[in-house]
């Protein structure tokens, strides 16, 4: 693309299943926004802001909150806020966005180290996982001691089991260590598990609550935690340039999904993916993860296949995918989902005649794209997605 190009308008999010956060805000979150406060948010003087994190922190059973811009921005203040004097570490799953996704954020921002730790259970970390990867603060000068516990709720779209959290909690507080969450999909959680977000709120010191993917309001998310936590994390927050003025548009839009009927569309986009996992299963195309929530991780590896060919037997179809990852929201229309279900079969029928090994990580957020099919024939009006 080069300076005087644009990307094509984007139409619709009925068909993306990419990411949850392609949502598209609604008629009434843009009716919203015409009436929504102008106040300078940076100076806590917005009203519709203020709200908001009322609303989210009250939801949570927390003190206050705190809007910011990403999940990415709430995550990183949030854990630099709880760690104080260096050399400290983090201790987090091996696949979390604080560790894989946010730009090396914690080396760069918390001069943290990151202890990355593989489940034994291959889904979640267990207290026992993570017992034995702590560097307790003994006075050995060699080590990075771990200060902050960080979980992701859901992960993979798998849903936290409430008493792994509780014991992980109690241990924590044994150890005088600080625990957070990731809660990009927290909501997501919350529903499947029929679990209030407050109860959520009593096991964890902070949660980041995003605010774009499961319930679909444009961007933002908001840090919840006690006071003192919170004045803290405006302060990084801003150093990090994250203070919004009239973030009241926004919030306005923001406070619309969540006082919509949110909780009946995630069920809706969680049977969706159940639908597909199902049928995976049937097909014998392997899966990664359990499809607890919204998004079927197919495992690319294990099937040998190609995610540049899924993503164009997606095109074929008239749906957008993005590596082994299909992420269901409540957008996509029904559908849709049998046409993925072709484009699956198909890539997975292709990889048996044509086996992909890769080399590497699977790149989530990476899966390039051509304008022609695995067949050679030109593809008409589809652009090239490279992430």
């Amino acid at each position: 693309m080069t300076d005087m190009e644009l990307p094509p308008a984007y139409i619709t999010a009925s068909n993306d299943l990419r990411s949850d956060t392609f949502t598209t805000p609604t008629e009434a979150m843009m009716k919203a926004a015409l009436t929504a406060s102008v106040g300078d948010a940076v100076y806590g003087e917005d009203i519709d802001t203020v709200k908001l994190e009322q609303k989210v922190a009250k939801l949570a059973g927390f003190e206050a909150g705190l809007f910011c811009v990403s999940g990415t921005l709430s995550n990183q203040i949030a854990l630099r806020t709880h760690l104080y004097q260096p050399p400290y570490s983090v201790l987090c799953d091996y696949r979390a966005h604080v560790y894989t996704h946010e730009a090396a954020g914690l080396a760069i921002l918390s001069q943290a180290m990151v202890v990355p730790v593989i489940p034994s259970n291959g889904n979640y970390l267990t207290l026992q996982d993570i017992k034995r990867h702590y560097v307790p603060d003994d006075g050995d000068i060699h080590a990075a001691p771990t200060k902050v516990i960080s979980l992701e709720n859901t992960l993979h779209g798998i849903v936290y089991p409430l008493e792994e959290l509780i014991r992980i909690k109690g241990w924590c507080m044994e150890n005088g260590l600080k625990l957070h969450c990731d809660g990009a999909r927290i909501w997501n959680a919350a529903v499947q598990a029929n679990i209030p977000l407050k109860q959520y709120g009593e096991i964890f010191d902070s949660i980041s609550i995003c605010l774009s993917k499961s319930i679909g309001a444009p961007m933002g998310s908001v840090l919840v935690g006690d006071v003192k936590f919170i004045k803290k994390c405006n302060h990084f927050r801003k150093q990090q340039g994250g203070g919004v003025r009239q973030s009241g548009i926004m919030a306005r839009m923001a406070m619309v999904a969540i006082e919509d009927n949110w909780k009946e569309r995630l069920h809706r986009s969680h049977s969706l993916a159940h639908n597909l996992a199902a049928f995976c299963k049937k097909q014998g195309i392997p899966l990664e993860s359990p499809a607890d929530t919204n998004f079927v991780f197919v495992d690319l590896r294990k099937a040998r296949m190609d995610p540049d060919v899924l993503v164009k037997k997606g095109l074929k179809y008239n749906v957008k995918l993005m590596g082994g990852r299909v992420s269901f929201h409540y957008q996509i229309e029904d559908d849709v989902l049998e046409r993925v279900k072709l484009a699956l079969s198909e890539a997975f029928e292709y990889a048996k005649q044509h086996p992909c090994d890769q080399d590497g990580p699977t790149q989530v957020y990476r899966s390039a794209s051509t304008e022609i099919d695995v067949h050679g024939n030109a593809i008409q009006e589809i652009k090239t997605y490279k992430y």
